[in-house]
């Protein structure tokens, strides 16, 4: 990586009117967010040894053989991922290099990190739900709940892989079992909340129309691009005075009909905000040295 296309980035980040904010797994697997490896094996010993899971996803997609057992699992998953802080401080770094300016954040994470980074809530989309809500299962009714509390008991009480089955939560209105507000098929439940968010996300772009405005993704793979990545893509193509970055650990590119106004720079994304942050604040003319580097135009 050299020097030339941080400033370009930190260059553009600083001339743009308004960014927003495309965001992926990969931002909170460079915050520290791992879901396998050591911080799999600390927070779920007991449930490696039984099951012989491999990670923290693929346990949370287990048939467990009763729903005392299916929240044991789920609510550590909870806990860790939605109610701690993540291991390293990138989401605050991104949060300095654009509290002062008119930002929106898209996202298909449902961590949380954002909000408890310090970005404003009422500059975020989670498109995906959010593991701090549940939804009736089935679902009988439009409306998510919050579960801090009854997921700390949960935490606090279970005992032998188990939770006490009184914890066990319970749709308020038809009595039936309680989900995750994940959208993983077609049950998700888009509550007031997301309607709300969809319509500012919407406002704030229809407001910066035809404006310099900065695209930039961070971690976004190939699982949902018609979420984020296609989007941003049409909406750069669209407008002449808007600019798309992408900055990914692997796969980081710029179709070539945005030559001359795309970014992609593939390594860490916590290494390359630090760079950026570097540059744009202070312009030491160190040489940025980060791998794989792929500018486009």
């Amino acid at each position: 990586m050299n020097r030339d296309i941080i400033k370009e980035l930190a260059d553009c980040l600083a001339d743009s009117s308004a960014v927003v904010i495309g965001a992926g797994a990969g931002l909170s697997a460079s915050a520290g967010m791992s879901y396998a490896g050591r911080r799999f094996e600390e927070n779920f010993p007991d449930f490696i040894a039984r099951y012989h899971f491999s990670d923290m996803y693929s346990g949370g997609f287990y048939p467990f053989p009763s729903l005392e057992e299916h929240w044991a699992y789920w609510s550590r998953y909870i806990w860790i991922n939605r109610y701690q802080d993540a291991p390293k401080p990138v989401y605050r770094d991104l949060l300095q290099l654009v509290k002062d300016k008119d930002y929106f954040v898209l996202t298909t994470n449902v961590d949380h990190c954002f909000q408890r980074a310090g970005f404003d809530k009422s500059r975020l989309f989670y498109t995906q739900g959010d593991y701090g809500l549940w939804q009736c299962a089935r679902p009988c009714h439009n409306r998510t709940y919050d579960n801090a509390e009854t997921v700390r008991r949960m935490v606090e009480e279970q005992k032998n892989l188990r939770i006490p089955s009184e914890l066990v939560p319970r749709c308020p209105v038809c009595g039936g079992p309680m989900a995750m507000n994940l959208r993983c098929d077609s049950t998700f439940v888009q509550d007031a909340g997301w309607y709300r968010a969809n319509e500012r996300c919407r406002a704030f772009l229809q407001r910066h129309r035809g404006r310099h405005i900065l695209f930039w993704e961070l971690g976004v793979g190939g699982n949902t691009p018609g979420i984020i990545k296609y989007p941003f893509w049409q909406m750069t193509a669209e407008n002449p005075k808007a600019t798309y970055a992408c900055i990914n650990k692997i796969r980081a590119a710029a179709p070539p009909e945005l030559a001359g106004r795309g970014i992609s720079i593939e390594g860490d994304i916590g290494a390359v905000l630090a760079l950026i942050a570097e540059e744009g604040a202070y312009d030491t003319g160190r040489t940025a040295d980060l791998p794989h580097p792929h500018p486009t135009g």
